[in-house]
């Protein structure tokens, strides 16, 4: 299946504690169905103290689920739903909403 939501996409969190959240995608991982956004479901980790770091509470990101997520259209700005289209003999992403390329 093709990668709806990549790495450096501008998401929108649509569902969840955090929804209404606006944040760049750091990581995904296509096989758990889950995507690393900055600035959301951020939890504090509990580290021992070992010689080569400081211990104590660090702030962690932690995995979205992708149901939970839509991208935000370059033209309008709002959330939209991701197609597919060929271009030029290339597979490229477009914004159903507005029909802007979102990479090409």
């Amino acid at each position: 299946m093709a990668a709806k939501i990549r790495k450096g996409d501008l998401v929108l969190v649509i569902a969840g504690e955090a929804s209404g959240i606006e944040g760049e995608v750091e990581r995904v991982d296509p096989r758990k169905g889950k995507a690393v956004v900055s600035g959301v479901n951020v939890s504090l980790r509990h580290t021992r103290q070992t010689p080569n770091s400081q211990g104590g509470k660090i702030a962690k990101t932690m995995p979205v689920d992708l149901s939970n997520l839509a991208l935000i259209d370059p033209d309008q700005g709002g959330p939209t739903r991701v197609g597919f289209r060929i271009e030029a003999g290339k597979k490229v992403r477009y914004a159903k909403k507005s029909g802007a390329l979102i990479d090409g």
